[in-house]
């Protein structure tokens, strides 16, 4: 009797943690979830009369198989023009990473990042999409579009997976969208801008010339990646972080049949899938808006966990300020990385940037970081100022800043807070569920002797 009811608490605790793991690994992609609202627009408190834009879905996507990852219909926001903005459009794509295998897209199935079923049914227009002047003096009157991210492939995949139902149709969601939009007066547009934050802006980069295409010759057409920068960097312990991931997307989603060809035709489809390798190709114009130590990339592709087990970068991740000069110096590695890969890009007039030194990520849809009286700037230009000063051709706008710490404008981000929070919740699910399984058990084992021998190991 004594071995047998050992036996089965041995077995029913392996079990369970084998659940708590489970769990454990359900927080790490909420974990991670979390993340990206916070370093995207959700980070940002809107005004209390910041316009709020209702969500439409897109009728007939499903009949074309444009569908998210659940199989619901892709949806956007859009508030129309007025004045001298009637005949002009700007489309926003959302951001918000990728989903590189079964798991973390099945999960994805549950959010608003999966599926149109868990999207806002109305959410806030700032920055860039605001419609006030004093908040957006060059495009607040256009008529603007956020288009919703549920495909996990910056609108890029192409294919399915049976057995898990899940769909990745991300490049059939973009012609469905641009269709409908073409339909509701896009293509009369006199002028029109492409942009995109985070994964949104690596879609505004392989979808620009695209987008172009669209129009006849005689509309202005250009296009923003704001934080799609994204590089084949080497992490803290040598491993390649996002390259492994960005393979991993890539394949799952059958991307590659959407990728230029004129990169695809010289290096293999993961390689085309990093924005270094696209960019100097596109032949619409295009301004890259970027922090030079990018937020995400820091945390996700440069610090990742799993390249720092004993946590010797944690306080540097958190915060740049905890940084030492060794550390310091990695990161300024990274920033010139990125000088490296856009070094062509730069060098042509039709192209702009404004690549300023701060921890951030996303800084054209929110508020403080777009255009405020305090909000970033590289020779006294705001990001806003400096985009429209390039699409109107105002001026030439090539604005990189010097290096860290040498700009006191940054609005940097700092994850103290955030982190914490996670990893209390992280810890006590897993703490949780072992004492409430041992509980459960020994309360049902009958022979006292049985439960002191597991308790006390005699």
């Amino acid at each position: 009797m004594n071995r047998v009811s050992i036996w089965v608490l041995s077995l029913c605790c392996l079990v369970g943690i084998g659940l708590s793991r489970s769990e454990d690994g359900v927080e790490e992609l909420k974990a991670k979830e979390s993340l990206l609202s916070y370093l995207e627009k959700d980070a940002a408190s809107p005004g209390a009369n910041s316009l709020m834009v209702p969500l439409t879905l897109i009728q007939g996507a499903v009949s074309k198989g444009a569908v998210c990852l659940d199989g619901t219909p892709p949806g956007y926001h859009l508030d129309r023009g007025f004045g001298s903005g009637s005949n002009s459009w700007l489309i926003q794509l959302e951001g918000g990473g990728w989903c590189d295998n079964i798991r973390t897209c099945v999960f994805r199935k549950t959010t608003r990042r999966g599926s149109s079923k868990f999207m806002e049914k109305q959410i806030n227009f700032t920055g860039i999409l605001s419609n006030k002047a004093e908040e957006n003096p060059d495009f607040y009157n256009w008529n603007r579009v956020k288009l919703r991210y549920c495909d996990g492939a910056s609108f890029a995949g192409e294919g399915q997976n049976e057995a898990n139902r899940l769909y990745f149709r991300g490049q059939r969601i973009w012609s469905a969208a641009m269709e409908e939009l073409m339909a509701r007066g896009m293509q009369n547009a006199e002028q029109a801008l492409l942009s995109g934050c985070s994964a949104g802006g690596l879609a505004s980069i392989l979808h620009c010339d695209e987008f172009k295409d669209l129009f006849p010759k005689t509309t202005k057409v250009k296009c923003l990646s704001d934080a799609g920068m994204f590089l084949d960097a080497t992490n803290v312990a040598g491993g390649h972080t996002l390259r492994d991931m960005y393979g991993s997307v890539v394949t799952l989603q059958g991307v590659q049949k959407n990728l230029p060809n004129t990169c695809t035709s010289q290096m293999d489809p993961t390689s085309c899938f990093f924005p270094q390798n696209l960019v100097a190709n596109i032949r619409t114009p295009m301004f890259l808006l970027n922090a030079a130590y990018d937020a995400w990339q820091v945390h996700e592709s440069l610090i990742p966990s799993s390249a720092d087990p004993h946590g010797s970068w944690r306080e540097c991740k958190m915060d740049h300020s905890h940084c030492n000069s060794t550390q310091m110096q990695f990161l300024q590695d990274f920033r010139n990385q990125m000088l490296n890969a856009i070094n062509v890009f730069s060098k042509s007039n039709q192209n702009g940037l404004f690549i300023n030194s701060c921890f951030a990520h996303c800084q054209s849809e929110k508020q403080d970081t777009w255009y405020e009286n305090d909000s970033p700037r590289i020779g006294n230009k705001a990001v806003a100022v400096s985009v429209g000063d390039w699409f109107f051709d105002r001026t030439a706008v090539k604005a990189i800043d010097c290096a860290y710490p040498c700009d006191s404008t940054c609005h940097d981000l700092v994850f103290n807070d955030v982190t914490s929070t996670i990893t209390i919740s992280q810890s006590t699910r897993l703490t949780f569920t072992l004492l409430n399984l041992l509980s459960a058990l020994l309360i049902t084992l009958t022979c006292s002797k049985c439960t002191m021998e597991f308790q006390f190991g005699q």
